[in-house]
């Protein structure tokens, strides 16, 4: 039973992928320098902040070292437009698709066990109170939070 739970959330994480990948190949590179809408991030920056956050996943959930750790103060320790100079769409469209592929292989090891241990980020003490506070539970949380932006991505014309 828990590998077809596994299973499932692991279809909705592919699938709000699936749904970025689509977006950021749809319209021309230019296109994805534009503000979502009037004074809120371009879609340029919500992929950067998607690679970083993402990226995380990583050491949080035992898996090994952020691949783009150059990532983190661009992307989720300042807003938008606040730093000279970001990578480029295509850039962050390569360093997506090698975190996924990355991500896809380590979570394609992982046991149902192994996904109901604790995160990195949890003590010992900790997770014996709230065992909910495990690796499946991160995945669910960063699938709610692709799909947030999916959603306002998909707000661009």
């Amino acid at each position: 039973m828990n590998d077809q739970i596994i299973k499932q959330l692991l279809k909705a994480w592919n699938a709000q992928n699936k749904a970025i990948n689509t977006f950021f190949s749809k319209y021309e590179d230019d296109f994805y320098s534009n503000e979502i809408a009037p004074q809120r991030n371009r879609a340029v920056y919500i992929l950067g902040h998607l690679v970083a956050v993402n990226d995380s996943l990583l050491p949080l959930l035992g898996l090994g070292e952020n691949l783009f750790p150059e990532l983190q103060p661009l992307f989720i320790r300042t807003p938008d437009r606040t730093v000279a100079e970001i990578p480029s769409i295509a850039v962050l469209k390569e360093k997506w698709a090698q975190l996924n592929q990355t991500l896809d292989a380590h979570f394609a090891k992982m046991t149902a066990e192994e996904w109901l241990e604790k995160h990195t980020a949890v003590s010992d003490a900790d997770f014996a109170l709230d065992p909910l506070r495990n690796k499946l539970n991160v995945l669910i949380s960063r699938t709610n939070h692709t799909s947030y932006h999916a959603g306002q991505l998909a707000l661009m014309r």
